[in-house]
C-alpha cells in the first residue's frame, strides 16, 4: 500500500480509502451482506487501508452499523473513522449533538476521527451560517466526540472557494473528480477546486473515482482499441483510479467497493500508485478516452440512489443505467433491455414530474427529461 500526506495533519494516509456506500447487497437489493461486508472491510484494512468512510444515509441508513461491527476485535484502533453529519436532517441547532450522538452509538466508538458536513452547497450553505453548525462542530472538537472537521460537497468552484473561505477550521474536504469530471460544475468544483482546496492546506479526499463504476464497465470497441493501445493494459478502473492517484493534490482516494474481488484489485492497484507514476503516453491515452466518451453521450450519474425510492415507483437509476447503455449499443437493444429489465410499475411513464429527484441529486441531473426520453425513444 502507498501512504500520502493527508493536509496539513502529522499522518500519512493510504492511496485507498474504504468507501462504505456501496456495501454488497444479496438478491432483494434492499439488504445488505452484512457477513461479506464486513468481510470486506477487514480485508482491506488487514492490506493497508487506513481510512473508511461512511455516513448517516448509506445503505438504508445500515451501512454505519455494519461499519461499527467491522471494526470491532482491534480493527478500529488500526483506522481512521469518518463518517457525515445528514444536513437534511437538520432542522434546529440541538439537532447537531443528536445526530452525532446517534452515529456515534451505531459505530460504537467514543470519537470520529473525520467528521464532515454532508453535501455543503449553495442551497443548504445558509443554513450551515443561520444555525451555527460550525459552533456545534467547535464544542464537539472540545469535548473530543471528533477529531477533525470537514465537508464533502457537489457544486461549482465558486460556492467551493466561498465554503473554503468561510471557515478557518476546514482540515480537509470530499469532492468528486475523475478524468471526466475535471471542470467545474454541479457535480463538483474540478481541477481548480482540487487545486486551490491543496493550496489552503487542506486534505482533500476524492469520491467517485470510478463514476459510480460507470468507468469501469467493458467499453465499447471504439474506446477498447484507445485503450489497448497502451504498453501496459489496465483494466478501465485501474486506469479511472491510477489517474487520480496520480495528482500530487489528492489525498486519498475512496472506493465503494460492492464485492471481494473489488476490493483485492483496488488494493493491488493502490500499491501501484503514486504521483506521476503515468506516463505522458498513458495520459493522453486517457484524454483521448474522455474525449470520445463525451462524443458517445455521456450521462454523470453515478448511482448514488439519492433519489430512490421515487414517490412514483420511478426506478431511476436503472433506467438512466439503460439510456447510457445506448451510446455504446444499438438502440434497439437497448429499448429491448429497458421494457425486459424494468418493470411497467417502475418505467418512466410513471413519472408525475414532482421533482424530488431533481431537488435531491447531487450531479444536479435534469432527471425529468432523462427518464422521460426513454419513454420518447421507447415511441420511435
Amino acid at each position: 500500500m502507498e501512504f500520502r500526506k493527508f493536509g496539513k495533519l502529522e499522518w500519512k494516509v493510504s492511496a485507498l480509502g474504504f468507501g462504505a456506500m456501496r456495501l454488497p447487497v444479496l438478491k432483494d437489493r434492499s439488504t445488505i451482506d452484512e457477513p461479506m461486508a464486513i468481510k470486506m472491510i477487514r480485508y482491506a484494512i488487514d492490506h493497508g487501508v487506513n481510512y473508511v468512510d461512511t455516513a448517516y444515509g448509506y445503505g438504508g441508513g445500515k451501512s454505519e452499523i455494519i461499519v461499527g461491527k467491522a471494526l470491532k476485535d482491534g480493527y478500529r484502533e488500526r483506522t481512521m473513522l469518518a463518517t457525515k453529519l445528514p444536513l437534511r436532517r437538520v432542522e434546529e441547532k440541538s439537532d447537531f449533538d443528536k445526530l452525532l450522538d446517534e452515529q456515534l452509538k451505531k459505530l460504537q466508538t467514543e470519537h470520529l476521527d473525520f467528521y464532515l458536513l454532508h453535501g455543503v452547497r449553495s442551497n443548504n450553505l445558509d443554513k450551515v451560517r443561520d444555525l451555527g453548525l460550525l459552533d456545534c462542530a467547535e464544542k464537539a472538537l472540545e469535548d473530543g466526540r471528533i477529531r477533525h472537521i470537514g465537508f464533502s460537497f457537489h457544486d461549482e468552484f465558486p460556492v467551493f472557494k466561498e465554503v473554503i473561505d468561510y471557515y478557518d477550521g476546514w482540515d480537509f474536504c470530499q469532492i468528486q473528480y475523475n478524468y471526466m469530471d475535471t471542470e467545474s460544475s454541479q457535480r463538483g468544483p474540478g481541477v481548480k477546486g482540487l487545486k486551490y482546496a491543496a493550496s489552503k492546506g487542506l486534505a482533500v479526499v476524492v469520491m467517485e473515482p470510478i463514476r459510480g463504476g460507470q468507468l469501469a464497465i467493458t467499453p465499447v470497441p471504439e474506446i477498447q482499441s484507445i485503450w489497448d493501445e497502451a504498453r501496459i493494459k489496465k483494466t478501465p478502473a485501474e486506469w479511472a483510479l491510477r489517474w487520480v492517484w496520480d495528482q500530487p493534490e489528492v489525498s486519498v482516494v475512496l472506493s465503494g467497493m460492492s464485492n471481494m474481488q473489488q476490493v483485492e484489485e483496488n488494493v493491488e492497484s493502490a500499491g501501484r500508485s503514486g504521483p506521476g507514476s503515468l506516463t505522458s503516453e498513458e495520459m493522453s491515452i486517457i484524454d483521448r478516452v474522455k474525449e470520445r466518451s463525451l462524443e458517445l453521450g455521456y450521462i454523470g450519474c453515478t448511482s448514488c440512489l439519492y433519489c430512490q425510492p421515487c414517490p412514483h415507483g420511478v426506478a431511476i437509476p436503472d433506467i438512466i443505467k439503460v439510456l447510457n447503455e445506448t451510446y455504446t449499443k444499438d438502440r434497439s437493444i437497448t429499448v429491448q433491455a429497458y421494457l425486459e429489465e424494468i418493470s411497467e410499475e417502475k418505467q418512466a411513464s410513471n413519472c408525475e414530474q414532482c421533482g424530488t429527484c431533481e431537488e435531491i441529486c447531487p450531479q444536479g441531473l435534469p432527471v425529468i427529461r432523462l427518464i422521460r426520453g426513454m419513454e420518447r425513444m421507447r415511441a420511435r
